[in-house]
């Protein structure tokens, strides 16, 4: 991987469109190893979660162009890898394993981000009446010791549907439910990454099989 921390490292001190294409092949052989890893990553992943099965690495992984459209950074490139893998591709909004691959800045996730109004109103429907169970999986020492808390993405108050003094309010404000942890690039640049992110995978496995059932 060090191939691919650097090309990221040298992208993000060099991020224009000159630099980018008299380095465009060593941006194809970054991009294929990522999409070489996702690849490996759904067959494991596949092992203890069948809905990933089958899956091709291409529609997990993310372009690392731009839109720039809409944003005051006008910088073409993303300065990072990241895949997305869960049914359906990265498109899909469904719960899903993220790997994210920058120089300083490396993390593994799983859960959903910021889905839209129905999903998430399907999860907390479903979480106000299973909130117990999300607590036992996420509690659980195992769990806790790799991903001591998630993301802190809320309301200030309680969703529409809810009231103020539900017992689980605290759990049906939140806008995600994404658990993150990081990935030194010691790590990255390890002989064992692949294993230590089906790891840390599978710990997170329970977490989407719940958001699942919260959206059949």
């Amino acid at each position: 991987m060090d191939k691919v921390l650097n090309f990221l490292e040298e992208l993000s001190k060099n991020n224009t469109r000159e630099w980018f294409n008299d380095n465009r092949k060593w941006y194809e052989e970054s991009r294929d190893k990522v999409i070489f890893i996702s690849d490996v990553l759904i067959n494991e992943i596949g092992k203890f979660d069948s809905s990933v099965k089958g899956l091709s690495p291409k529609d997990c992984t993310f372009r690392i162009f731009r839109d720039v459209r809409f944003s005051n950074d006008k910088r073409p490139y993303k300065t990072n890898f990241g895949s997305f893998i869960c049914k359906g591709g990265r498109k899909s909004m469904n719960p899903g394993y993220y790997f994210h691959i920058e120089p300083g800045s490396s993390f593994v996730a799983g859960g959903i981000y910021m889905p839209p109004a129905e999903p998430l109103k399907a999860i907390r429907n479903y979480m106000a009446d299973h909130a117990e169970e999300f607590l036992d999986i996420t509690n659980d020492a195992s769990f806790k010791a790799l991903f001591p808390q998630m993301y802190d993405d809320k309301l200030k108050t309680a969703p529409k549907g809810f009231p103020k003094d539900h017992e689980f309010i605290e759990l049906l404000r939140y806008k995600s439910y994404i658990f993150s942890k990081e990935l030194n690039d010691g790590v990255i640049k390890g002989n064992n990454y692949i294993n230590q992110m089906v790891e840390l995978f599978e710990e997170l496995s329970p977490v989407n099989s719940f958001l699942y059932e919260a959206l059949i």
